[in-house]
C-alpha cells in the first residue's frame, strides 16, 4: 500500500488467525503454520482462540464489573492505589504516559495478579520489584464480586495461554535448539509475575471526538507489550449502563505491520515511533476477533526468548467517533503472561528492541528489563 493523496485515512482489514480449542487442546497437532501466520516475521503478532468453554460468561460477568469499578467514590479508589509499585497493583488512573509524554487520562484500569495474592513475603524482593512482588489489592467492601471474577478468567486465559505457548515451543523448536528447562512454556510455568488489568474506557462526547480528529490511537496510544504473551477479550461497549452494539466500525485495535507504507495521514501523526523515515517501512492493519474468542499477542519478552522466531508488534486502540458513540464507555481485559523477575534474558544482536536503552547482546533479569521500561512510561509520584 501507498501513501493516498486523499484527504480520508483508510486501513485494511484483516481476520485474525483463528485456531480452534479442541485443536489447541490436541496436543499432538501441528499447527506450525498458524503459528507462524500469527505471530512469525511476516505475521500480525496475534491470533486467537475459538470455542472456549465457559468463557463467553467469565468475560461477560467481569466486564460488566469495570464500569461500577470506575464509578466508586474517589476516596474509595484512592484506597486501592499502589504508589511504592508504581500503580501495577489495585486502581491506575492517569498515572501512565504515553505517546511523547502524554498524561492518559481516557481509561482507568485495575492491576492484581489472577494466580497468587502474596508473590513473596521477602522484603528485599518487595522493594526491589514492587511492580511484581507486591500484594493485590482487592476492594473486599465496595466491590466484593471482582474478586472471584478476576480470578477466574485470568486463571481460565492462563490455563489457554499456557496451550498456545506449548505450540509456539514446538514451532521455535524446529529453528533453533532449546533445553528441556528453556522453553516458552517452562519459563511461564515458574513465574510468580502474572498480571491481569481490567480496563474501562470513559465514556467520549461529540467535543471529545472532535478534539481527537482522526487520530488512530485516540483510546489507547500506540505501544508494544513487553511480557511474553498478552491474552485478550473483545470489548464490551455501554451508554448509561447498557450494552449497545459496536458504535463505529473503524474502532478497535490496530496494529502496525512490517512490510508495505503507512498511509499518509496515520503517518504525519504517530509520535511514538520517530520519524517519517524510521515508520515508513510499516502498515496499519484492524485486527478482527469476536467476543466469544480469546486474543493472544506475543509480546517483546517472547520475542527475545524465541530469538526473533515469534514476533511482538506495535499496536494501539481507535476510539469511536459519530454521534452515535457520543456517551460510550468500553470495558475489556487483558492478561500479561510474562517470566519471573528473576528470570535472565540474553538480548540476541538480531531482535532490535529497545536498542537506546539496552545494549546489543546484553542480559538483563525480567524484573531489571521491566523496571526500565516503567521508568519509561509512568511518571515519577
Amino acid at each position: 500500500m501507498s501513501c493516498s493523496s486523499s484527504s480520508q485515512t483508510s486501513f485494511p482489514t484483516l481476520r485474525t488467525v483463528t485456531i480452534s480449542y479442541s485443536e489447541l487442546t490436541d496436543k499432538d497437532a501441528d499447527l506450525s503454520m498458524k503459528i507462524e501466520e500469527g505471530f512469525g516475521p511476516n505475521g500480525l503478532g496475534i491470533l486467537s482462540i475459538t470455542d472456549v468453554p465457559g468463557f463467553a460468561t467469565l468475560r461477560r460477568n467481569l466486564l460488566d464489573l469495570a464500569p461500577r469499578l470506575a464509578s466508586l467514590p474517589e476516596e474509595v479508589k484512592k484506597e486501592l492505589e499502589d504508589p511504592q509499585s508504581r500503580y501495577s497493583f489495585g486502581w491506575s488512573h492517569g498515572k501512565e504516559q504515553i505517546e511523547s509524554g502524554k498524561q492518559d487520562l481516557l481509561k482507568g484500569s485495575f492491576y492484581a495478579n489472577p494466580l497468587i495474592d502474596v508473590p513473596t513475603t521477602d522484603a528485599y524482593l518487595i522493594e526491589r520489584y514492587p511492580s511484581y512482588c507486591g500484594a493485590n489489592i482487592w476492594p473486599q467492601a465496595a466491590l466484593p464480586e471482582l474478586e472471584v471474577a478476576f480470578k477466574t478468567l485470568g486463571k481460565l486465559i492462563f490455563d489457554v495461554g499456557l496451550m498456545v505457548i506449548y505450540h509456539c515451543d514446538q514451532y521455535v523448536s524446529r529453528a533453533m535448539k532449546m533445553q528441556k528447562d528453556e522453553g516458552l512454556k517452562e519459563v511461564l510455568l515458574r513465574s510468580r509475575c502474572h498480571k491481569g488489568r481490567l480496563l474501562y474506557y470513559f465514556p467520549a462526547h461529540l467535543s471529545d471526538h472532535k478534539k481527537d480528529g482522526d487520530s488512530t490511537s485516540s483510546w489507547c496510544g500506540w505501544h508494544t507489550d513487553y511480557a511474553s504473551l498478552t491474552g485478550l477479550t473483545c470489548g464490551m461497549f455501554k451508554r448509561g449502563g447498557v450494552e449497545v452494539a459496536f458504535p463505529d466500525s473503524a474502532a478497535g485495535l490496530y496494529i502496525r505491520t512490517r512490510t508495505g507504507e503507512i498511509v499518509k495521514e496515520a503517518w504525519e501523526e504517530d509520535k511514538y515511533y520517530g520519524t517519517k523515515l524510521e515508520i515508513s517501512v510499516f502498515i496499519l492493519q484492524k485486527a478482527i476477533f469476536g467476543e466469544d474468542e480469546i486474543a493472544y499477542q506475543i509480546g517483546e519478552t517472547t520475542e527475545i526468548l524465541s530469538r526473533g522466531y515469534l514476533c511482538a508488534t506495535p499496536h494501539c486502540v481507535r476510539a469511536p467517533k459519530g454521534e452515535e458513540a457520543s456517551g460510550v464507555d468500553r470495558s475489556t481485559f487483558a492478561l500479561f503472561l510474562q517470566p519471573d523477575w528473576d528470570e535472565k534474558l540474553n538480548f540476541p544482536e538480531e531482535v532490535h528492541i529497545h536498542k537506546e536503552l539496552i545494549p546489543s547482546k546484553g542480559t538483563l533479569t525480567f524484573g531489571e528489563y521491566s523496571e526500565v521500561l516503567l521508568d519509561k512510561y509512568y511518571k515519577k509520584i
